[in-house]
């Protein structure tokens, strides 16, 4: 609450400023000419992976169709639906035309009661713990304002997701990256996660399990990002959207199941595990610790005021799509991206230059490039520009996700677009690897004693 109303007051004494500069309303009234200035906030918000993306020469060959495999949006191609029970209740809501006006701005009281239940998992809450939001991009948002104010700064994964870092920086917050190490799965550089930490860390923020990467943490290794959170005093958000994305052999734990003194608050919502991300519905769970969260409470009931709630229409079908969702079509669904992983990494890593890393959940896999074996890029943007020029494959360069040599795929592509892809970026790679002087002594030296084994 106390951040709330510094960022408040900050506010009032900038428009007051500019009142007196003239570059608002109360303007002078010899003003003979247009004026009309851009918000600071507005100036500072951009979302990295859109401008570099516009950045990029995207100009796929006319000879072969393009294959997108930079989309997060499951629902693009068309092969991946959601369950027959989940368009049966939004139907229901439209026929009956209970859900066609305002709710309240945290959503309505059976709808959060359903989230809930439905997150158990994570914790005992109940629906007074739940704020409904348009999206889990809105529950960042919202856990983001409320936590953070100028001057301050949150950690946030590197490789990670773009989205906090345009959330942030409006506000005047610094983002301060923490490393995910591939050689590890992407688990967390603890020392150096924990060497970033200060007076003025608002939150750290966990994606689990992760975009860009595909990675699933461990029970023992959230345990010591709780401990290193514990010891400062500094509360976690828990992005959460892809929890039970996990393949086999991998096991989700929710960062709050875990905590026994940090307050965490974890977003979450529809949009990839029941395939409806334009339905824009996620929520926000809080889970107190020592009732330290009064004045957070406070403050998100203040924000989510601001856009009057969510889609009123997914929100009276909540509590059916929760409920009624069989457990084989979330199986169903793991169980094809975890084909389209293995397939995938199975193809890429005889691919000469390329590294993927195996992921252990979401949907989407890494794929570290040895640039200097590709001397015509000097950079994975070239690279990846190269590769829509040629072969029509389209992936996200690592530079979206402050991560470089690096690429990103998604896996929900239908699975023999999947195999097309790798077949095209072999088929490049190829053409572009260039051996060096090592490497061709080598391969020759193996050739050699395959020679005298025949002998």
């Amino acid at each position: 609450m106390k951040d709330l109303q510094e960022l408040q007051a900050l506010h009032l004494k900038s428009t007051r400023n500019l009142v007196k500069l003239g570059a608002c309303g109360g303007a002078p009234a010899n003003r003979s000419k247009w004026n009309v200035p851009v918000s600071e906030f507005a100036q500072l918000t951009h979302n990295p992976i859109r401008a570099i993306v516009e950045g990029l020469k995207i100009v796929p060959n006319p000879e072969k169709p393009l294959i997108a495999l930079s989309i997060g949006d499951p629902t693009t191609f068309g092969n991946l639906k959601p369950a027959p029970q989940v368009i049966e209740a939004i139907r229901k809501v439209v026929k009956e035309g209970s859900k066609n006006g305002y709710g309240p701005s945290n959503g309505f009281p059976e709808a959060r009661q359903a989230v809930a239940e439905y997150v158990a998992h994570q914790g005992p809450v109940s629906a007074n713990d739940v704020i409904l939001c348009s999206g889990c991009s809105c529950a960042l948002d919202l856990c983001i304002s409320v936590l953070a104010g100028p001057g301050q700064n949150i950690l946030i994964p590197k490789p990670g997701f773009s989205i906090y870092k345009t959330l942030a920086e409006g506000f005047g917050v610094e983002c301060r990256y923490y490393d995910l190490i591939p050689e590890r799965n992407w688990e967390v550089d603890l020392d150096q996660l924990e060497s970033l930490i200060d007076a003025n860390t608002a939150t750290i923020v966990v994606t689990n399990p992760s975009n860009p990467c595909g990675s699933v943490f461990s029970r023992e290794h959230l345990e010591a990002i709780l401990d290193i959170a514990e010891r400062h005093f500094v509360p976690i958000i828990a992005d959460e959207i892809y929890e039970h994305f996990v393949f086999p052999g991998q096991e989700f734990h929710s960062v709050s199941s875990l905590s026994r003194k940090v307050p965490v608050l974890s977003c979450g919502g529809l949009t990839k595990r029941f395939l409806v991300p334009g339905w824009r519905m996620g929520w926000i769970v809080i889970h107190d610790r020592d009732n330290v969260l009064q004045g957070v409470r406070k403050g998100l009931a203040n924000l989510s005021s601001r856009i009057l709630g969510a889609n009123t229409l997914v929100q009276g079908a909540l509590p059916e799509i929760l409920r009624n969702t069989p457990q084989s079509f979330y199986d169903d669904l793991v169980a094809t991206l975890h084909r389209h992983a293995e397939l995938a990494f199975k193809s890429v890593k005889h691919i000469r230059g390329l590294r993927p890393v195996m992921p252990g959940g979401a949907m989407y896999m890494m794929i570290g490039i040895d640039i200097g074996r590709f001397p015509e890029y000097e950079t994975d943007l070239e690279f990846v520009q190269a590769l829509v020029a040629e072969q029509s494959v389209f992936c996200l360069p690592g530079a979206c996700f402050e991560y470089p040599n690096y690429m990103r795929i998604v896996l929900t592509v239908p699975e023999d677009m999947v195999a097309e892809a790798c077949r095209r970026l072999a088929e490049f790679c190829e053409k572009h690897y260039k051996v060096d002087q090592g490497e061709l002594e080598e391969r020759q030296n193996g050739l050699l004693a395959e020679m005298d084994q025949m002998d």
